[in-house]
């Protein structure tokens, strides 16, 4: 079935909460594991048609905002959502206390009561509203994004479609572009400011009524970091200022004498070569049908699962009006169908999202059988480490893509996710002094932002933009808006997927058995866990961080970038 005849219904709340009670008052009268064990199926299956449903109306809302009929359902979901995970909640106090407690983890695994332990911490009835109000807020800066109408060069354009004059050749052209882009935050930074102001608030709130001290609490357990917290990720940090800060200041030194400029200023940081970024050489019809190629030979597996993609209309690729900006993937359970959504500009990006993207939707595609909804991903730092895994086990295809240009594409590619790095953390850092301090006023947390750009980033020259100076840049960043504390998993994962790299290079087989493995795991265990079984070392290992950059740093170091 495609997408476009997936049937989309909005539930009855009522219904379903009349539903639920009357599978928990079962639940708890069964005598029985075999009964309770009937009993969750059922609830599974419930949640499948109501999730599933949410799902559809999100991937429906981001690819036309305009599209008043799916706004209206984004709002009632919007609404609506606190009050069904409250219905979760119960049930997952019912399976914590279950007499059949051990015979149910048995089967279903000890991460299962792991995730209903800490969920049930993160919600009440006290704090329905407060969560209702979050998700507006969210959902007014997703629109709020999407509404930038940019005119540049006689045509009016979205921040996605600015993106490849911010990386022309010509550096007028770029600074232009980039001014352009940051005219449009400049001009609606009250309005960014005002969302977020009011978000912290919110979330501090929430936070407190739930009886933690502040927000970060809170949101390590919504994030469900079990085995690891904010002391280990402060030391992980410290350990990338240390060992990949002076890295990252090689490389860009490297970059502004490719670029043969006296110095390098923020909008020269994502040109890489004078020649130009690397570019896929077709259109997104071309890259698909190349990524079919490229599947069909990775392995039976991905051939499987792109024919799939493919076959059902699961990708929305290309950047149009009034489509949400950014790139994810998602999973329609009913349909046990991931969904790619994406903005192809014609960037080396949009060969990014073919592979990182697919990388989720793939490993979500191959857990699927866990049949259970809290096991489709993984925690988020686990779920990242297949999307970029995936980007480094497609090397030996991007000839199809940049045709000359692959080894150009290459050394940025695993340049860029070097340096991306020390920003992650940053991203990091800042959210955990704005939510450990709620009462900073919006110019508080611009100078914040500024101080630790500098300590993490500190090659960055702002020449006279006056809102990026001011410690504006991290106002187009999603994830500090929709999803707080988010952000500091890209940087795990990526040290997990650099391992992976090495072993691709070391024993490709070997290394593409334990990756399908961990895909097939999908988020039955803990990231520690998941990293163990996958035999990746952990992140947070003192010393682990010199050891896995090293490779990565001797390679770029290897290779001649003058002749691009």
């Amino acid at each position: 079935m495609k997408f476009k005849e997936f049937e989309y219904k909005r539930p009855n709340i009522d219904d379903i909460k009349n539903k639920f009670n009357d599978f928990l008052k079962e639940f708890k009268a069964a005598d029985s594991f075999e009964k309770q064990d009937e009993i969750i199926k059922k609830i599974n299956e419930l949640r499948n048609e109501i999730e599933s449903m949410n799902t559809i109306v999100e991937i429906r809302h981001t690819i036309d905002t305009n599209d008043s009929f799916y706004e209206g359902e984004q709002s009632f979901w919007d609404n609506n959502t606190p009050a069904y995970e409250a219905m979760i909640a119960d049930y997952y106090k019912c399976l914590i206390n279950s007499k059949f407690r051990n015979a149910l983890e048995k089967k279903w695994g000890k991460q299962l009561f792991t995730i209903a332990e800490y969920q049930i911490s993160t919600i009440s009835d006290e704090v329905i509203d407060d969560l209702k109000e979050e998700n507006e807020l969210s959902s007014k800066y997703t629109k709020l994004l999407a509404s930038a109408k940019i005119m540049y060069k006689g045509e009016e354009r979205n921040l996605s479609q600015m993106v490849p004059f911010t990386l022309s050749k010509d550096r007028e052209t770029r600074k232009e572009a980039s001014e352009k882009k940051y005219a449009f935050f400049t001009d609606n930074s009250k309005e960014f400011d005002d969302i977020y102001d009011k978000l912290v608030k919110v979330r501090t709130r929430i936070a407190k009524k739930l009886g933690f001290n502040n927000f970060v609490e809170l949101a390590y357990k919504r994030m469900l970091r079990s085995d690891y917290n904010s002391e280990m990720v402060k030391s992980f940090r410290e350990q990338v200022k240390e060992v990949i800060v002076p890295v990252s200041e090689k490389l860009v030194e490297r970059q502004r004498k490719r670029l043969g400029l006296d110095k390098i200023k923020y909008y020269d940081l994502k040109l890489y070569f004078k020649s130009g970024n690397a570019k896929p050489h077709g259109d997104a019809a071309w890259m698909v049908k190349n990524a079919q190629k490229m599947y069909g030979e990775l392995s039976d597996e991905t051939n499987e699962f792109f024919k799939f993609m493919t076959e059902n209309g699961l990708m929305d690729l290309v950047s149009k009006k009034g489509k949400g900006s950014g790139g994810y993937c998602t999973y329609i359970s009913k349909y046990r169908s991931p969904f790619i959504f994406s903005n192809f500009n014609g960037t080396s990006g949009d060969v990014n999202v073919l592979t990182h993207e697919a990388g989720h939707a793939f490993q979500v595609f191959s857990s699927r059988d866990l049949n259970i909804p809290e096991y489709s991903f993984p925690t988020y730092e686990a779920a990242e480490i297949h999307s970029m895994s995936m980007e480094f086990f497609t090397w030996p295809w991007m000839k199809l893509f940049f045709e000359e240009e692959e080894e150009k594409y290459r050394f940025f590619h695993i340049s860029d996710a070097l340096l991306f790095i020390p920003y992650g953390v940053a991203v990091d850092e800042f959210q955990h002094v704005v939510y450990e301090n709620p009462d900073m006023t919006p110019q508080d947390r611009k100078k914040a932002w500024r101080e630790i750009e500098k300590k993490y980033l500190p090659y960055i020259d702002y020449e006279d933009n006056d809102f990026l100076e001011n410690g504006g840049y991290w106002q187009q960043q999603r994830h500090i808006y929709e999803s707080p504390f988010y952000y500091i998993d890209y940087t795990l994962a990526q040290l997990c997927a650099f391992q992976f790299w090495k072993k691709s290079l070391d024993n490709r087989e070997e290394a593409w058995k334990d990756y399908l493995a961990l895909c097939k795991l999908g988020g039955s265990m803990s990231f520690l866990n998941l990293i163990k079984n996958a035999k990746l070392v952990s992140p947070f290992k003192p010393g682990s961080m010199k050891a896995i950059i090293d490779p990565v740093e001797k390679w770029i170091d290897s290779v001649d970038d003058s002749k691009f």
